[in-house]
């Protein structure tokens, strides 16, 4: 899907690597394997970017887990091994995006708030290091969910510059909600909204979730990418189907449910306007904007 370029006169191909994955709970290290090797596929394919589902480092849900600070401590020590790895292995040029458990940096407390402040988020890496991190900004608190006790909101828009494509970032409800991310994508001119997710089943779901998909990216004026988690955990099956329209809502991939697949895209997108995106956009989240490549 081609879409104009208003800066350069030329159209950016970003070569997407979603890797639609089951992640066990509490089984970092070997979730961390599954990354690296799925990685590796990726670089072996041409990528010039990967993502990961949503703490596709942890599993998902963690549920009291984020509680411990043991765990919580591990999970980011895990991220920051990962990184070195990575590079170690020779995909550090690679930009990886990684959903794991964090907590917020500035663990004030008060009445209502997760103890430790944990997070549900995301980072990517890049050259050995953690290049960017996030965490969700609306957190479900209905059906099977309750993040709203786990966890501390995130209150940024990541956007990565990579290949010359400016991607916003966004972890599962924040595609589920009116406002927050979505809309800011758009502020921001992001080219690209990718999304990642642990969306479990549920009967007629994936009608469901095509509509939201295409209705997001309408929202957000750019091509949107919604990556989801396969697999099972206790009561919860999570289907993958995860979806890439463009900014019009027209199907551009579907990856197959309950199965681990990678779906790698070729996709023509607006190149980043000179100046990165800045300030604070809707709902009062601030830009974080890193340049990758």
């Amino acid at each position: 899907m081609r879409q104009k370029d208003d800066y350069t006169g030329r159209v950016p191909s970003l070569r997407l690597a979603l890797h639609q994955i089951d992640s066990c709970v509490g089984d970092i290290g070997r979730n961390a394997g599954t990354i690296v090797r799925w990685t590796r596929y990726a670089a072996e394919q041409g990528a010039h970017l990967v993502a990961f589902p949503e703490m596709a480092l942890t599993g998902y849900p963690v549920e009291d887990l984020a509680l411990r600070p043991s765990f919580v401590e591990a999970s980011r020590a895990a991220l920051r091994a990962l990184a070195g790895r990575l590079a170690a292995e020779g995909l550090g040029e690679l930009p990886v995006l990684v959903g794991y458990l964090d907590r917020c940096p500035q663990d004030l407390p008060r009445y209502g708030r997760p103890a430790g402040a944990p997070q549900n988020a995301a980072a990517v890496l890049h050259r050995g290091r953690i290049a960017l991190s996030f965490a969700k900004h609306h957190l479900p608190n209905y059906g099977v969910f309750d993040e709203f006790r786990y966890f501390v909101p995130g209150d940024t828009l990541p956007v990565v510059r990579v290949h010359g494509v400016d991607v916003a970032l966004a972890i599962c409800e924040d595609l589920w909600q009116e406002g927050g991310r979505v809309p800011a994508a758009r502020s921001a001119g992001a080219g690209l909204l990718l999304s990642v997710n642990a969306s479990p089943y549920e009967r007629d779901k994936d009608d469901t979730r095509l509509e939201l998909v295409r209705k997001r990216a309408r929202q957000a004026g750019c091509t949107t990418a919604y990556l989801a988690m396969t697999g099972g955990q206790d009561e919860l099956v999570f289907d993958g189907d995860s979806i890439v329209v463009d900014r019009d809502g027209g199907v551009i991939a579907r990856a197959p449910q309950f199965t681990e697949v990678c779906l790698l895209l070729d996709l023509e997108l607006p190149a980043a306007a000179p100046e990165p995106p800045s300030g604070v956009l809707d709902d009062g989240l601030r830009v974080d904007h890193v340049t990758l490549s």
